[in-house]
C-alpha cells in the first residue's frame, strides 16, 4: 500500500447531513444524521496514519485514534469498535458531544494544511454501528474480592466504574437522580444526544457487572466516611459533578420567570416539562426569552426554548462571538435556528411588573479591554450606555459551582471555591477516597471527566494492590522495587481499633 501524503488524501473534510433548520425547531429529533458508509470510508482515508500520533496525546482518555481509523479503512468495523472500547465504552456519546476541535482534531497533522480529520464523526459512526449490531466488549473477569463505591453516575463515574469492573472489583454506583447518566441525561438535550444512545452505552457498563443504586443521595442517606468504613467498601470514587448554578447577584433575581440553565434543562430533559400538563413538571416558559451566557449550556437552553414555543430567544453575552466558549458547531446551529445574539451586552438589573413577574432587563453596552486571567479580553462597561430590553423569561447560563452536600457532610479537604482537592492521581485527603471530574476541576467537558475517572481507577487499583499489566512493566527500571516486585503491588489492610482506643 502506497504511503498517504497530504496531497493524495481527500482534500475536503466530509460534510455531515443535518435536519433543515426550520423543521428541526419543531421537534427534538437529533439535528445531525451521522455519516453514511461512503462518508466514513472517505473521511477515514484522510488520516495520514502519522507516526507521531499527536491526536492520541490530545485525547484525554488516550484512544488509539489511528488504529480505529485504519480499521475503518480496512472495513473491519468490529475491530475498530474493539480498539475504541479499550479506552472508552461511550464512543457514540463522545463522538457527539466532545469538543474534538479543541483536543484531538486541534493537533491533527492534516490540520496544518487542510481541515483536520473528522475524528469525532468517525467515532460516532463506529459507536452507532456497535449499538445497532449489539456489539459488546466484555472481557472474562475474575472477581478480586474488592468492593468499590462510585458516587455519581456521570461521565467520570461511568469511566471509573468500567475500568474497575474490568479489574475484577465489585462496583456499586450511587446516583442521586432517578436515572443514571449525569449531565449526559439531565443536561444535554435529545437533539444533540438522544437518550437511547445514552441508555445503550450505559448498558455496556452494566454488563460488566456494575450495580447502580438510583435515588440515593450520598451525604444525606449516608456519608463518604460511612461508605468507606461501616458499609465495607475498600475504596470510594466521587464524581458528583458541579451542578450548583451561578447567578450574577443583580437586583431582580428572585422574580418569577428567572431560572438557571441547570434547572431549566433538567426539567425539560429529565422530567419532560415540555409535555406539561400531560407530565407532572411545570415550566412556565414565556414568549420572549433572554439567556445570559454563551457557552454550550447556553446554546442548549436557547435551542430548547425555541422548540418549546418561545417566539423570540436572545443570547446576551458581555464579550463578542470570538470569545464565546461554545463549540463552533453549536453557535452555527443556534444561529441557523433563529437565536438572536446580543454581543457586548451585560445585564445589570432584572425588571419586574406589579405581580413580581419578569418584564425585562436593564443592560449596559460593553467594549473589550485588556486580556484577563483567562486570556480573553476583559469586557469594560461603556458609560451612559444603559438600555432596557423586553423579555419575560431570564435563564442564567454563566457557569456552575460544586454542590456543597458532600463537603458539608465529610471531612474531605476542599479549596476556597468548595471543590474537592485531589492530586494528580485523583487522591483526596481521606485515605481510600478518590475524586475526579467537575467536582475537582470545576465545569469542564465530558471527555475530560472521563479521563479523570480513568486516572482514578488506575490509582484505586494501585491502592488496592491490583496488578495492572498495562501500567506495571517489569522492563521499566525507573520503578522502585522490593525484591524485584513493583512497590505499588501491595495490599492494604484497614485496621479498626476498638472504640475506646479510638476515643483515646
Amino acid at each position: 500500500m502506497a504511503k498517504k501524503t497530504i496531497r493524495t488524501i481527500p482534500q475536503e473534510r466530509t460534510p455531515i447531513a443535518a435536519q433543515d433548520p426550520q423543521e428541526r425547531t419543531g421537534n427534538f429529533d437529533e439535528v445531525t444524521f451521522g455519516y453514511t458508509l461512503e462518508d466514513a470510508l472517505n473521511e477515514a482515508e484522510r488520516c495520514l496514519m502519522c507516526p507521531q500520533e499527536p491526536c492520541v496525546a490530545g485525547c484525554p482518555v488516550g484512544i488509539d485514534i489511528p488504529g480505529f481509523i485504519q480499521a475503518i479503512c480496512d472495513k473491519d468495523f468490529r475491530a475498530s469498535y474493539d480498539i475504541l472500547a479499550e479506552s472508552t465504552l461511550l464512543p457514540a456519546i463522545c463522538g457527539r458531544v466532545c469538543p474534538q476541535e479543541d483536543q484531538c482534531e486541534q493537533v491533527c497533522v492534516v490540520a496544518q494544511r487542510l481541515e483536520p480529520v473528522a475524528i469525532g464523526r468517525l467515532e460516532r459512526y463506529v459507536g452507532d454501528m456497535a449499538i445497532a449490531e449489539g456489539w459488546a466488549n466484555t472481557p472474562d473477569i475474575e472477581p478480586g474480592g474488592h468492593k468499590v463505591a462510585i458516587v455519581g453516575a456521570g461521565p467520570a463515574g461511568i469511566a471509573c466504574a468500567a475500568d474497575l469492573a474490568k479489574a475484577g472489583c465489585e462496583v456499586t454506583i450511587f446516583e442521586a437522580l432517578h436515572r443514571p447518566g449525569g449531565v449526559l441525561t439531565y443536561g444535554i438535550p435529545e437533539f444533540r444526544l438522544p437518550n437511547p444512545v445514552v441508555d445503550a452505552e450505559f448498558q455496556k457498563v452494566i454488563e460488566l457487572g456494575v450495580k447502580v443504586e438510583c435515588n440515593t443521595l450520598v451525604g444525606r442517606l449516608f456519608t463518604i466516611e460511612q461508605l468507606r468504613d461501616e458499609m465495607g467498601f475498600d475504596a470510594v470514587f466521587i464524581g458528583t459533578g458541579a451542578g450548583y448554578p451561578s447567578f450574577m447577584g443583580i437586583p431582580g433575581e428572585s422574580l418569577n420567570g428567572v431560572l438557571s440553565a441547570n434547572e431549566f434543562l433538567t426539567r425539560c430533559n429529565l422530567m419532560a416539562a415540555g409535555e406539561f400538563p400531560a407530565k407532572d413538571t411545570p415550566l412556565g416558559l414565556g414568549r420572549k426569552v433572554a439567556v445570559i451566557g454563551s457557552g454550550n449550556t447556553a446554546m442548549d437552553a436557547m435551542r430548547v426554548s425555541l422548540r418549546l414555543g418561545a417566539e423570540e430567544v436572545h443570547c446576551l453575552y458581555r464579550r463578542t462571538k470570538a470569545e464565546s466558549p461554545a463549540r463552533v458547531e453549536e453557535l452555527h446551529h443556534a444561529k441557523e435556528e433563529g437565536v438572536i445574539f446580543q454581543w457586548l451586552t451585560a445585564p445589570v438589573e432584572i425588571l419586574g411588573d406589579d405581580d413580581n413577574n419578569v418584564r425585562g432587563l436593564r443592560c449596559m453596552r460593553m467594549e473589550l479591554g485588556e486580556p484577563d486571567t483567562s486570556g480573553r479580553r476583559r469586557p469594560v462597561p461603556i458609560n451612559n450606555s444603559d438600555f432596557e430590553f423586553e423579555c419575560d423569561t431570564v435563564i442564567y447560563a454563566i457557569g456552575t459551582n460544586a454542590n456543597p452536600i458532600i463537603g458539608q457532610t465529610s471531612k474531605l479537604k476542599q479549596n476556597k471555591w468548595g471543590y474537592i482537592e485531589a492530586d494528580e492521581e485523583q487522591s483526596t485527603s481521606l485515605a481510600g477516597v478518590f475524586a475526579g471530574g467537575d467536582i475537582v476541576t470545576g465545569s469542564a467537558t465530558v471527555i475530560l471527566a472521563m479521563g479523570a475517572g480513568r486516572r482514578a481507577a488506575q490509582s484505586i487499583k494501585a491502592y488496592l494492590g491490583i496488578n495492572d499489566t498495562d501500567d506495571m512493566k517489569a522492563s521499566d527500571p525507573a520503578r522502585p522495587r522490593i525484591f524485584g516486585i513493583d512497590t505499588r503491588q501491595k495490599q492494604f489492610t484497614r485496621v479498626r481499633l476498638p472504640r475506646q482506643e479510638r476515643a483515646a
